[in-house]
């Protein structure tokens, strides 16, 4: 039994605030934004289709040497793109095919420290190869292992203990077995924009007694040259680093998401040690029987019930349905006040707690082995990723540790003696030592008492 430690980090915290366009766009400009995002998905799919094999993992490391390729390639002059869009859709495309290398060597790595028929030496040459970048790719073009004189030396001296045939055999089938192929992206709903393509501002508003004669904005470089696209914002604030650029056409809107650094608090006074129990219609439960996000399950149960009618609306009347866009509006209300709830429940918790660790059990994860379709829609849709994600985030905010605990058997182990004991709806009691308490409290009392005592690694 163990349980895992997620560290806070010292470095600043990257968190996404948004912008939002101010009514709705004007057809002529929204219809420039979205060619732009036409040739922005075209070239990321041309990218995908040239880079994304085998035969160019040598050039992925910088990448420099694709970037000098797709200026000679002619594609940019075709579509009549400006460079900061070009570009910035190359190395986008190239993080996505960099990312599922990454993905697929650390499921290899995983499959390869569970697989008992390799030897020690065996494991250890194999985690050589998806180390190095240049063995890697040699392996799966089957060419000479080529490295720096040191390593080279090290790779031939780990090579002579196993057979290196059949180890290379092995990841080059499961590479063909895992690594997903053939990227593609059919939607063009938004691209990155770096700060040399826009600038914000002020603009006449253009109507005739307005009282209001400026609006405030963002000027966006569209493909005419020195001709920008002017986007009213709800918000006068301004901002220097990459943007992405959200296009909502239907209803002829854009979201700006902008990410940007939070600094770490850190707090003399938060000390504390609190366990937590979370659920569904209670947020937190603290092991002192401090509640939190109570509110929780009732905003989440209204969410639930519309999208439930929605559904069968949609079902009932799916040939002569006039779309979504009602649906999605309000869908999106709900799901803003839900969220912001959320956050200002785990605010306030951290504020009144003032840990510097909090306990909480380990949450199991999705998957098709334990899906069970008997689990009622409520539960099936319960929104506890955004709840714990809220949590880490806020807490490397404000530098407190998250410690998770394992979780089996935790809501039936009495926290008074440590025997088994039984629940039955929000009440929790031991046959052994007559303890009697609130079913999350015992719950969060467990989850304190074994990051206490039981074994810690770092996650």
């Amino acid at each position: 039994m163990g349980i895992k430690m997620n560290m806070p980090k010292q470095e600043p915290v990257c968190r996404t605030i948004h912008q939002y366009s101010q009514g709705a766009i004007p057809e002529e400009d929204l219809e420039k934004l979205l060619e732009i995002a036409e040739d922005y998905r075209t070239v990321k799919n041309y990218v995908y289709a040239r880079y994304g094999g085998i035969g160019s993992l040598s050039k992925l490391y910088p990448g420099y040497t694709i970037q000098n390729e797709m200026t000679d390639c002619g594609l940019r002059a075709e579509l009549g793109m400006p460079s900061v869009y070009y570009y910035r859709a190359v190395f986008d495309a190239l993080g996505d095919i960099k990312c599922g290398w990454a993905r697929t060597k650390t499921r290899l790595l995983k499959l390869i420290g569970r697989n008992e028929r390799f030897t020690d030496e065996e494991k250890h040459y194999l985690r050589f190869l998806l180390k190095s970048n240049n063995a890697f790719e040699a392996v799966l073009n089957r060419k000479p292992i080529l490295l720096p004189q040191e390593i080279q030396a090290k790779h031939d001296e780990i090579a002579e203990q196993v057979d290196v045939k059949k180890l290379q055999g092995y990841l080059c089938r499961q590479v063909r077995k895992y690594h997903v192929r053939n990227l593609h992206t059919d939607r063009a709903e938004g691209f990155f924009i770096t700060e040399r393509a826009y600038r914000y501002g002020e603009k006449d508003s253009g109507h005739p007694g307005d009282c209001r004669k400026k609006q405030y904005g963002i000027f966006v470089a569209g493909k005419e040259k020195r001709k920008r696209i002017f986007i009213p914002l709800t918000d006068e604030n301004a901002y220097k680093q990459q943007l992405y650029i959200k296009l909502k056409r239907e209803e002829k809107k854009i979201e700006i998401d902008i990410p940007v650094e939070v600094k770490i608090r850190k707090h003399p006074d938060y000390t504390k040690k609190v366990g937590l129990s979370q659920g569904i219609w209670c947020m937190f439960t603290t092991h002192e029987g401090v509640a939190y996000g109570e509110r929780f399950g009732e905003l989440h149960q209204e969410l639930v019930e519309y999208m439930r009618a929605a559904a069968r609306t949609y079902s009932r009347e799916k040939n002569n349905n006039a779309g979504r866009k009602k649906y999605k509006a309000h869908k999106a209300r709900l799901d803003a006040r839900l969220e912001t709830y959320v956050n200002q429940e785990i605010n306030r918790m951290i504020d009144v707690e003032k840990p510097g660790v909090f306990y909480i059990p380990g949450l199991p994860k999705n998957g098709a082995a334990g899906y069970n379709k008997d689990i009622n829609y409520s539960t099936g849709v319960w929104k506890r990723g955004l709840i714990r994600e809220r949590l880490e985030q806020k807490c490397r905010e404000h530098s407190v540790e998250i410690v998770e605990v394992f979780g089996k058997g935790i809501s039936t182990e009495c926290s008074n003696c440590g025997g088994m004991g039984k629940y039955s709806k929000d009440r929790f009691w031991c046959e052994c030592c007559g303890y009697e308490a609130d079913k999350k409290v015992n719950a969060a009392r467990n989850a304190i008492s074994r990051g206490r005592t039981e074994l810690v690694w770092e996650k």
